[in-house]
């Protein structure tokens, strides 16, 4: 009889583990620097172990130890940090570097954030996956309320010929799949080159040229001199109205809850190149 209570104190046991699910992860290696911001925006931020380069927001994920780059990653030192969850970027880090963590016994969990909305999805999942469901619901809320806002105020308003600089030298955009393509979108605005494939490509000079764009809008790590660049071509309509903004790239560029920062900053272009262009009427 006590061998069979026992038995039975075990299966409800391992029953109730099976219907609570895993536990929450305490130690986390972010292989991108979007998925470090979510940890933190999550309220996890305490269970980062490891980030990789560029990882440097908020301020206390500059003090994180590295374990490499997006691109390349030092597997022995990931290995020694012991992590029970490792985030990866898929699309953005390497699929054979995903596939050799998971061949070293790690758990890696991977995001492709591809819409906007993404980055609420992809901040719940987090919490559940940390056990902070509630803080991270709250986040997603809030981006969700600021994207919603920004979708009604900027709907329906004049569209403004846009191009997009990620770099001066080569030239270089970007293309229809992008986040920043989306965020010119929801500001009513139309990137001049959203009919790429790419993500980003190099494109020729004459090519922006010939599309005359009304705006140009240049990420932090092109801004050296955006004036003197394009005083040159005082033809173009960007140019000859002065819509020449400056945006910081890390707001626009990573899929975490900064983006509605970003998407703030290029609507707020947007509506000041209207003014210039004398489109301060919304068309319908």
């Amino acid at each position: 009889m006590r061998i069979f209570g026992a038995t039975l104190v075990l299966l409800f046991l391992a029953g109730s583990a099976a219907a609570s699910g895993p536990p929450p992860v305490r130690r986390i290696v972010s292989l991108a620097p979007h998925l470090t911001e979510l940890v933190f925006s999550a309220g996890a931020g305490e269970r980062l172990v490891g980030v990789v380069s560029y990882s440097d927001y908020p301020p206390a994920a500059r003090e994180l130890p590295r374990v490499g780059d997006a691109f390349s990653v030092d597997f022995e030192t990931v290995v020694a940090l012991r992590p029970d969850l490792v985030l990866a970027w898929e699309g953005g880090n390497p699929g054979p570097i995903i596939e050799r963590l998971r061949s070293l016994g790690l758990r890696v969990e991977t995001f492709a954030p591809v819409e906007l909305d993404d980055v609420a999805r992809h901040l719940r999942r987090i919490g559940a996956l940390t056990g902070n469901q509630s803080e991270a619901d709250r986040a997603a809320g809030e981006y969700l309320r600021t994207l919603d806002r920004l979708r009604a105020r900027y709907s329906g308003k004049r569209p403004v010929r846009v191009f997009y600089q990620v770099s001066s030298e080569p030239l270089y955009t970007v293309g229809g799949r992008s986040y920043i393509n989306q965020i010119i979108d929801l500001c009513g605005g139309r990137n001049i080159f959203a009919g790429l494939k790419e993500l980003a490509a190099v494109v020729s000079l004459e090519a922006v040229l010939t599309r005359d764009p009304e705006l140009i809008i240049a990420g932090t790590n092109s801004a050296g001199a955006l004036s003197d660049q394009w005083a040159r071509w005082p033809g173009v309509s960007a140019v000859a109205a002065g819509n020449l903004e400056v945006v910081d790239s890390s707001l626009t560029a990573r899929a975490s809850v900064r983006l509605m920062d970003g998407a703030g900053k290029v609507c707020e272009a947007l509506e000041s190149a209207r003014i210039s262009l004398g489109y301060s009427v919304p068309s319908r």
